[in-house]
């Protein structure tokens, strides 16, 4: 049984995993709209991942006796102005994301709920994961600077990026 205080923090989370999985979209979007088709494909799978992170959540708070709380879809403000700015707040984004989830873990410890502590660790465990994607993203692009044929070549690249991961890919 999930106590009161660590109900309300994954419920907390739930809210987070589903304004990531919106962010994700936006900039899809904008993403497409600007031409940009491998970003967009990149982004559009990034959304649909956040949003299994969610749901993964909700079915863990059901399966332990509390409630999940479906929250609200909130509009994402973004920075459109270039690329390059996409992904710094893309990676901003998931160091407060990582953030979030360690203060889970802290308050799952608190609570001595070992269950939830051991369920959290896939998490802990993806947001390094996610945090280094976008670093590394974030390192080409730096490489790439205003070359337009290195960004035609990034775009191209990123649509497997999902699928290969940070250290196995080509980008």
């Amino acid at each position: 049984m999930l106590s009161d205080k660590l109900q309300e923090a994954l419920n907390e989370q739930v809210k987070l995993e589903g304004d990531s999985s919106q962010i994700y979209l936006a900039m899809a979007s904008w993403a497409e709209l600007q031409g940009f088709e491998g970003i967009a494909t990149f982004m559009f799978a990034q959304s649909d991942e956040e949003r299994q992170h969610m749901l993964k959540l909700v079915k863990y708070i059901n399966q332990r006796g509390g409630e999940a709380v479906i929250p609200a879809v909130t509009k994402p403000e973004l920075d459109h102005s270039s690329f390059k700015t996409l992904f710094e707040q893309l990676f901003n984004h998931e160091v407060f994301v990582s953030k979030s989830i360690n203060e889970l873990v802290h308050i799952a410890l608190e609570e001595r709920d070992y269950a939830t502590h051991n369920f959290l660790q896939w998490y802990v465990s993806e947001q390094i994961e996610e945090e280094a994607t976008a670093r590394t993203i974030l390192d080409k692009i730096n490489l790439i600077g205003d070359d337009k044929g290195g960004l035609y070549l990034f775009d191209n690249d990123i649509k497997g990026f999902n699928q290969q991961g940070a250290n196995n890919t080509a980008i």
